[in-house]
C-alpha cells in the first residue's frame, strides 16, 4: 500500500526555518499513521487502501485569509485541517474510490515559529506536533469536548514519544 503524503511549499521561507522539512514530514506522515493503523481507528484504515493527504507550508498572510473565509476566525493560527471525513460524501467515496484522499493540512510558518520562541521548544520539535495533529484531524481526530481532547492529546503524546520528541502538553 503506498500512502502519499503530497507536500506543496507556498513559502519558501520554510525551506529556511526547516531544511529538512520534507523529510521530516514524510517521518511524521508515517508514524501517524502506522500508529492509527495499529489502534485499528478510525476503522476505514482496514479497508487496506492508500492514503493520500496534501500539505501546504504557507505564511500568516494565506492561513489568515483560510480561517477567515472557512472557520469565520479572523486571524492567522498555526494548523488548518480540512478533513474529508467531514463531508457528507466520504462514504460513498471509501466504497468507490481506491485510494482514500484525507484531505488537506497548512501550517503557517510565523506562527509556528512565534509559538516555538515563546514555548522555548525547536521548531523542529513543534513543527512534528502540528503535523500530527492535522494528520489526526483529517483522521476524524477532535477536540470540541474534553473527552475528545484528551483522547486526541494522548494519542498526539505516544505519536511525539515515538519521535523522540517530549510531551507538548506539560509545562
Amino acid at each position: 500500500m503506498n500512502n502519499a503524503l503530497n507536500l506543496i511549499i507556498d513559502e519558501p521561507l520554510w525551506l529556511t526555518a526547516l531544511q529538512d522539512v520534507a523529510e521530516t514530514a514524510q517521518v511524521v506522515f508515517d508514524k501517524t499513521l502506522a500508529f492509527a493503523a495499529a489502534e485499528g481507528k478510525p476503522s476505514f484504515l482496514n479497508l487496506k487502501k492508500p492514503l493520500n493527504i496534501n500539505l501546504s507550508l504557507g505564511n500568516d498572510t494565506e492561513v489568515h485569509r483560510l480561517n477567515r473565509d472557512f472557520r469565520n476566525m479572523d486571524k492567522p493560527t498555526n494548523v488548518l485541517s480540512f478533513a474529508a471525513v467531514d463531508d457528507d460524501d466520504f462514504e460513498n467515496m471509501l466504497k468507490q474510490d481506491d485510494v482514500i484522499e484525507l484531505g488537506d493540512i497548512i501550517i503557517a510558518l510565523e506562527t509556528m515559529q512565534r509559538e516555538a520562541d515563546e514555548t522555548g521548544i525547536s521548531l523542529h520539535n513543534h513543527f512534528c506536533h502540528l503535523l500530527t495533529h492535522g494528520i489526526l484531524h483529517l483522521l476524524g481526530f477532535d477536540h470540541q469536548t474534553d473527552e475528545e481532547a484528551e483522547e486526541m492529546e494522548s494519542r498526539e503524546i505516544a505519536i511525539l514519544r515515538q519521535l523522540n520528541i517530549n510531551n507538548p502538553y506539560e509545562e
